[in-house]
Protein backbone atom coordinates (compact mmCIF):
# COMPACT_ATOMS: atom_id res chain seq x y z
CA UNK A 1 0.00 0.00 0.00
CA UNK A 2 1.58 3.33 -0.72
CA UNK A 3 2.15 5.89 1.99
CA UNK A 4 0.83 9.24 0.98
CA UNK A 5 0.99 12.57 3.39
CA UNK A 6 -0.22 15.68 2.76
CA UNK A 7 0.84 19.08 4.05
CA UNK A 8 -1.16 22.14 3.24
CA UNK A 9 0.88 25.39 4.47
CA UNK A 10 -0.83 27.48 6.77
CA UNK A 11 -1.36 29.80 4.52
CA UNK A 12 -3.54 27.56 2.80
CA UNK A 13 -1.89 28.88 -0.83
CA UNK A 14 0.97 25.46 -1.06
CA UNK A 15 0.43 21.29 -0.75
CA UNK A 16 3.01 19.31 0.15
CA UNK A 17 2.94 15.74 -1.12
CA UNK A 18 5.03 12.93 0.20
CA UNK A 19 4.40 9.87 -1.89
CA UNK A 20 6.28 6.50 -1.05
CA UNK A 21 5.96 4.28 -4.31
CA UNK A 22 4.77 0.68 -3.85
CA UNK A 23 7.03 -2.38 -3.99
CA UNK A 24 4.86 -3.49 -6.97
CA UNK A 25 4.83 -0.08 -8.99
CA UNK A 26 5.69 -0.66 -12.52
CA UNK A 27 8.16 1.79 -14.15
CA UNK A 28 5.91 5.04 -15.32
CA UNK A 29 6.95 8.36 -16.34
CA UNK A 30 6.41 10.20 -12.79
CA UNK A 31 4.15 13.14 -14.21
CA UNK A 32 1.45 9.79 -15.67
CA UNK A 33 2.19 8.40 -11.81
CA UNK A 34 1.42 11.50 -9.97
CA UNK A 35 -1.70 13.01 -11.88
CA UNK A 36 -3.07 8.90 -11.04
CA UNK A 37 -1.93 9.41 -7.12
CA UNK A 38 -3.23 13.23 -6.98
CA UNK A 39 -7.34 13.47 -7.55
CA UNK A 40 -7.92 16.54 -9.16
CA UNK A 41 -4.50 17.97 -10.34
CA UNK A 42 -4.01 17.89 -13.81
CA UNK A 43 -0.83 16.72 -16.11
CA UNK A 44 -0.02 20.40 -17.05
CA UNK A 45 0.20 21.67 -13.10
CA UNK A 46 2.53 18.20 -12.48
CA UNK A 47 4.46 19.11 -15.38
CA UNK A 48 4.55 23.05 -14.76
CA UNK A 49 5.62 21.94 -11.18
CA UNK A 50 8.75 19.86 -12.58
CA UNK A 51 10.07 22.17 -14.46
CA UNK A 52 10.34 24.58 -11.63
CA UNK A 53 12.05 22.17 -9.61
CA UNK A 54 9.30 21.55 -7.58
CA UNK A 55 9.13 17.83 -7.61
CA UNK A 56 12.09 15.61 -5.76
CA UNK A 57 12.84 12.03 -6.03
CA UNK A 58 14.86 10.32 -2.98
CA UNK A 59 16.29 13.85 -2.54
CA UNK A 60 16.80 15.00 -6.10
CA UNK A 61 15.29 17.06 -8.32
CA UNK A 62 13.74 15.37 -11.32
CA UNK A 63 11.89 16.52 -14.55
CA UNK A 64 8.52 14.64 -16.01
CA UNK A 65 10.11 12.10 -18.09
CA UNK A 66 11.50 10.56 -15.05
CA UNK A 67 10.20 6.87 -14.29
CA UNK A 68 9.26 6.07 -11.20
CA UNK A 69 10.84 2.90 -8.88
CA UNK A 70 9.63 1.05 -6.35
CA UNK A 71 10.08 2.86 -2.64
CA UNK A 72 11.13 6.11 -4.54
CA UNK A 73 10.24 8.72 -2.07
CA UNK A 74 8.38 11.16 -4.11
CA UNK A 75 8.03 15.15 -2.74
CA UNK A 76 6.21 17.52 -4.87
CA UNK A 77 5.22 20.87 -3.76
CA UNK A 78 1.73 22.52 -5.67
CA UNK A 79 0.74 25.81 -5.32
CA UNK A 80 -2.92 27.27 -4.75
CA UNK A 81 -4.90 24.32 -3.41
CA UNK A 82 -8.75 24.02 -5.30
CA UNK A 83 -11.06 26.88 -3.85
CA UNK A 84 -14.87 25.60 -3.22
CA UNK A 85 -16.09 28.87 -5.24
CA UNK A 86 -16.19 30.62 -8.36
CA UNK A 87 -13.78 33.30 -8.97
CA UNK A 88 -15.30 36.01 -10.61
CA UNK A 89 -13.99 39.26 -12.67
CA UNK A 90 -14.70 42.71 -11.13
CA UNK A 91 -13.59 46.28 -11.94
CA UNK A 92 -11.32 46.65 -8.29
CA UNK A 93 -9.09 49.42 -8.58
CA UNK A 94 -5.33 48.26 -8.20
CA UNK A 95 -1.93 49.78 -8.22
CA UNK A 96 0.00 47.11 -10.74
CA UNK A 97 3.72 48.49 -10.80
CA UNK A 98 5.04 45.56 -12.95
CA UNK A 99 3.54 43.27 -15.01
CA UNK A 100 5.17 41.16 -17.84
CA UNK A 101 3.55 37.73 -19.59
CA UNK A 102 4.77 35.99 -16.23
CA UNK A 103 4.20 38.06 -13.39
CA UNK A 104 2.63 41.21 -11.87
CA UNK A 105 3.17 42.94 -8.86
CA UNK A 106 0.62 45.34 -6.66
CA UNK A 107 1.24 47.61 -4.55
CA UNK A 108 -2.24 46.67 -2.33
CA UNK A 109 -4.04 49.34 -0.49
CA UNK A 110 -4.65 48.88 3.13
CA UNK A 111 -8.62 47.84 3.69
CA UNK A 112 -8.32 45.83 0.35
CA UNK A 113 -9.11 42.16 0.89
CA UNK A 114 -6.53 39.77 -1.05
CA UNK A 115 -8.53 36.51 -2.17
CA UNK A 116 -12.08 35.45 -1.39
CA UNK A 117 -13.28 33.72 1.64
CA UNK A 118 -15.47 33.64 4.27
CA UNK A 119 -17.48 36.96 4.72
CA UNK A 120 -15.41 38.36 1.47
CA UNK A 121 -16.74 36.93 -1.61
CA UNK A 122 -16.37 39.35 -3.98
CA UNK A 123 -14.34 42.88 -4.29
CA UNK A 124 -11.28 41.18 -3.76
CA UNK A 125 -7.72 42.03 -5.27
CA UNK A 126 -7.98 38.80 -6.86
CA UNK A 127 -11.40 39.48 -8.45
CA UNK A 128 -9.79 42.82 -9.59
CA UNK A 129 -6.87 41.05 -11.18
CA UNK A 130 -9.08 38.54 -13.00
CA UNK A 131 -11.20 41.70 -14.80
CA UNK A 132 -7.55 43.24 -15.44
CA UNK A 133 -6.28 39.96 -17.44
CA UNK A 134 -9.47 39.60 -19.16
CA UNK A 135 -8.49 40.55 -22.54
CA UNK A 136 -4.83 39.16 -21.98
CA UNK A 137 -3.80 35.84 -23.82
CA UNK A 138 -0.62 33.42 -23.29
CA UNK A 139 1.94 32.01 -25.74
CA UNK A 140 -1.14 29.08 -26.89
CA UNK A 141 -3.66 31.46 -27.09
CA UNK A 142 -5.41 30.62 -23.76
CA UNK A 143 -6.99 33.03 -21.70
CA UNK A 144 -4.36 33.93 -18.85
CA UNK A 145 -5.83 33.61 -15.47
CA UNK A 146 -3.73 35.08 -12.67
CA UNK A 147 -2.48 32.91 -9.68
CA UNK A 148 -1.75 33.69 -6.08
CA UNK A 149 1.60 32.93 -4.28
CA UNK A 150 1.36 34.96 -1.39
CA UNK A 151 -1.07 37.06 1.05
CA UNK A 152 -1.00 40.14 2.86
CA UNK A 153 -3.99 41.05 5.54
CA UNK A 154 -6.27 42.88 4.54
CA UNK A 155 -5.61 46.32 6.51
CA UNK A 156 -1.54 45.28 5.59
CA UNK A 157 -0.53 47.94 2.80
CA UNK A 158 2.50 46.93 0.21
CA UNK A 159 3.66 44.44 -2.13
CA UNK A 160 2.42 40.92 -3.37
CA UNK A 161 3.64 39.24 -7.01
CA UNK A 162 1.10 37.34 -8.61
CA UNK A 163 2.09 34.97 -11.04
CA UNK A 164 0.10 34.80 -14.90
CA UNK A 165 0.83 31.32 -15.33
CA UNK A 166 1.51 27.84 -14.12
CA UNK A 167 4.92 27.66 -14.59
CA UNK A 168 5.59 31.12 -13.05
CA UNK A 169 3.16 29.88 -10.20
CA UNK A 170 5.58 26.64 -9.70
CA UNK A 171 8.65 28.21 -9.45
CA UNK A 172 7.49 31.69 -7.59
CA UNK A 173 5.82 28.98 -5.28
CA UNK A 174 8.99 26.66 -4.80
CA UNK A 175 10.61 30.83 -3.54
CA UNK A 176 8.48 31.47 -0.89
CA UNK A 177 8.26 27.83 0.16
CA UNK A 178 12.24 27.58 0.58
CA UNK A 179 12.04 31.13 2.10
CA UNK A 180 15.02 32.14 -0.70
CA UNK A 181 12.35 35.10 -1.56
CA UNK A 182 13.25 38.76 -0.11
CA UNK A 183 10.47 40.30 1.92
CA UNK A 184 10.76 43.27 4.10
CA UNK A 185 8.27 45.27 6.12
CA UNK A 186 7.83 48.25 8.11
CA UNK A 187 5.94 47.93 11.13
CA UNK A 188 5.32 50.52 14.30
CA UNK A 189 5.18 48.70 17.33
CA UNK A 190 4.25 49.70 21.15
CA UNK A 191 7.57 50.27 23.52
CA UNK A 192 11.06 50.52 23.16
CA UNK A 193 13.87 48.26 22.30
CA UNK A 194 16.97 47.18 24.76
CA UNK A 195 18.90 46.50 21.23
CA UNK A 196 18.77 47.76 17.72
CA UNK A 197 18.06 44.01 16.43
CA UNK A 198 16.87 40.52 17.01
CA UNK A 199 15.34 37.55 16.59
CA UNK A 200 12.00 35.76 17.43
CA UNK A 201 11.71 32.49 17.06
CA UNK A 202 8.89 30.75 18.07
CA UNK A 203 5.80 28.30 17.11
CA UNK A 204 2.73 30.09 15.12
CA UNK A 205 -0.87 28.55 15.34
CA UNK A 206 -4.36 29.91 15.91
CA UNK A 207 -5.60 30.60 19.50
CA UNK A 208 -7.98 28.42 21.08
CA UNK A 209 -9.50 30.92 22.59
CA UNK A 210 -9.97 33.49 19.40
CA UNK A 211 -9.47 31.24 16.16
CA UNK A 212 -9.41 35.03 14.44
CA UNK A 213 -5.86 35.64 16.00
CA UNK A 214 -2.74 33.52 16.11
CA UNK A 215 -0.82 32.48 19.17
CA UNK A 216 3.11 31.78 20.02
CA UNK A 217 3.43 28.27 21.41
CA UNK A 218 6.55 26.59 22.68
CA UNK A 219 8.50 23.75 21.12
CA UNK A 220 8.68 20.38 22.75
CA UNK A 221 11.65 18.75 21.55
CA UNK A 222 9.93 15.81 22.46
CA UNK A 223 7.71 15.64 19.58
CA UNK A 224 8.94 15.37 15.98
CA UNK A 225 7.82 18.26 14.19
CA UNK A 226 4.11 17.38 12.73
CA UNK A 227 3.29 16.90 16.19
CA UNK A 228 3.75 20.40 17.61
CA UNK A 229 1.66 22.90 18.29
CA UNK A 230 1.76 25.84 15.65
CA UNK A 231 4.16 25.74 12.90
CA UNK A 232 8.05 26.85 12.81
CA UNK A 233 8.37 30.42 12.33
CA UNK A 234 11.05 33.05 12.30
CA UNK A 235 11.13 37.10 12.05
CA UNK A 236 14.09 39.43 12.40
CA UNK A 237 13.95 43.01 13.18
CA UNK A 238 15.88 45.79 13.30
CA UNK A 239 15.22 48.84 14.57
CA UNK A 240 14.50 51.93 11.93
CA UNK A 241 13.87 55.01 14.37
CA UNK A 242 12.38 55.52 17.88
CA UNK A 243 10.14 57.52 19.47
CA UNK A 244 10.07 56.53 23.11
CA UNK A 245 6.72 54.69 23.74
CA UNK A 246 6.36 53.70 20.03
CA UNK A 247 9.15 52.71 17.40
CA UNK A 248 9.33 52.16 13.94
CA UNK A 249 11.33 48.38 13.01
CA UNK A 250 11.93 46.48 9.59
CA UNK A 251 11.02 43.30 9.90
CA UNK A 252 12.39 40.72 7.70
CA UNK A 253 10.34 37.48 7.58
CA UNK A 254 12.68 33.92 7.07
CA UNK A 255 9.63 32.00 7.31
CA UNK A 256 5.44 33.39 6.09
CA UNK A 257 3.19 32.16 9.00
CA UNK A 258 -0.42 33.38 9.03
CA UNK A 259 0.03 37.28 10.60
CA UNK A 260 3.87 35.97 11.98
CA UNK A 261 4.80 39.48 12.26
CA UNK A 262 1.56 40.54 14.37
CA UNK A 263 1.50 37.19 16.73
CA UNK A 264 5.50 37.38 17.24
CA UNK A 265 5.75 40.73 18.13
CA UNK A 266 3.21 40.71 20.28
CA UNK A 267 4.26 37.78 22.00
CA UNK A 268 7.67 39.94 22.90
CA UNK A 269 5.67 42.71 24.20
CA UNK A 270 5.60 45.04 21.43
CA UNK A 271 1.98 45.40 19.50
CA UNK A 272 1.57 46.35 16.16
CA UNK A 273 0.38 50.42 16.48
CA UNK A 274 -3.71 50.49 16.52
CA UNK A 275 -3.62 46.70 15.74
CA UNK A 276 -7.14 46.36 17.46
CA UNK A 277 -6.91 42.22 17.07
CA UNK A 278 -3.69 42.02 19.08
CA UNK A 279 -4.71 44.80 21.37
CA UNK A 280 -2.45 47.56 20.11
CA UNK A 281 -5.56 49.65 19.84
CA UNK A 282 -4.96 50.49 23.28
CA UNK A 283 -2.58 52.73 24.63
CA UNK A 284 0.08 50.72 25.85
CA UNK A 285 2.78 52.88 26.92
CA UNK A 286 3.30 56.66 27.75
CA UNK A 287 1.35 59.18 30.52
CA UNK A 288 -1.75 59.43 32.09
CA UNK A 289 -2.45 62.61 31.29
CA UNK A 290 -5.36 63.58 28.72
CA UNK A 291 -3.16 65.85 26.59
CA UNK A 292 -1.26 62.42 25.55
CA UNK A 293 -4.02 60.07 25.53
CA UNK A 294 -5.91 62.80 22.84
CA UNK A 295 -2.51 62.56 20.71
CA UNK A 296 -2.64 58.78 20.51
CA UNK A 297 -6.06 59.13 20.11
CA UNK A 298 -5.84 61.19 16.84
CA UNK A 299 -2.78 59.12 15.77
CA UNK A 300 -5.53 55.95 15.96
CA UNK A 301 -7.91 58.32 13.58
CA UNK A 302 -5.29 58.93 11.11
CA UNK A 303 -4.51 55.32 10.94
CA UNK A 304 -7.18 52.64 12.20
CA UNK A 305 -5.52 49.66 11.19
CA UNK A 306 -2.41 47.92 11.96
CA UNK A 307 0.76 50.12 11.19
CA UNK A 308 2.27 47.39 9.01
CA UNK A 309 3.92 47.84 5.39
CA UNK A 310 4.97 45.20 2.95
CA UNK A 311 8.19 47.68 1.56
CA UNK A 312 10.37 45.63 -0.17
CA UNK A 313 9.78 42.35 -2.47
CA UNK A 314 12.54 40.69 -4.17
CA UNK A 315 12.34 36.77 -6.04
CA UNK A 316 13.80 35.24 -8.74
CA UNK A 317 12.22 35.79 -12.38
CA UNK A 318 10.51 32.29 -13.35
CA UNK A 319 11.61 33.04 -16.66
CA UNK A 320 14.52 35.33 -16.71
CA UNK A 321 15.83 33.89 -13.46
CA UNK A 322 17.52 37.25 -12.63
CA UNK A 323 17.00 38.66 -9.21
CA UNK A 324 14.21 41.39 -9.32
CA UNK A 325 13.66 43.95 -6.66
CA UNK A 326 10.84 46.39 -5.63
CA UNK A 327 9.90 48.99 -3.34
CA UNK A 328 6.55 50.60 -2.39
CA UNK A 329 6.89 53.71 -0.15
CA UNK A 330 4.86 53.98 3.05
CA UNK A 331 1.48 54.84 2.52
CA UNK A 332 0.21 58.48 3.19
CA UNK A 333 -1.56 57.23 6.59
CA UNK A 334 1.53 55.40 8.32
CA UNK A 335 3.85 58.83 6.91
CA UNK A 336 1.33 60.84 8.63
CA UNK A 337 1.33 58.94 11.97
CA UNK A 338 5.01 59.05 11.82
CA UNK A 339 4.92 62.21 11.32
CA UNK A 340 2.63 63.21 14.47
CA UNK A 341 5.36 60.77 16.59
CA UNK A 342 8.07 62.61 15.17
CA UNK A 343 6.81 66.31 16.55
CA UNK A 344 5.85 64.47 19.66
CA UNK A 345 9.35 63.15 20.27
CA UNK A 346 11.15 65.99 19.56
CA UNK A 347 9.20 68.40 22.06
CA UNK A 348 9.29 66.00 25.31
CA UNK A 349 13.31 65.82 24.26
CA UNK A 350 13.04 69.44 24.47
CA UNK A 351 10.82 69.89 28.06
Amino acid sequence: MEDIEELQEESGLYEHHRITVDRGQEQLRIDKYLQMRLEGVSRNKIQAAAKAGCIVVNGRTEKSNYKVKPLDVISILLPEPPHNFELLPEPVPLNIIYEDDQVLVVDKQAGLVVHPGVGNYTGTMMNGLLYHCADQTDAEGQPVVPRLVHRIDKDTSGLLVVAKTEEAQASLARQFFEHSSERKYRALVWGDFDEDHGTIVGNIGRSAKDRRVMCVYPTDPSLPDDQQRGKHAVTHYNVVERFGYVTLIECVLETGRTHQIRAHLTHIGHPLFSDAAYGGNEILKGTTFSKYRQFVENCFALMPRQALHAMILGFEHPTTHTTTHFESPLSADFEAVLAKWRTYAAQSRKE
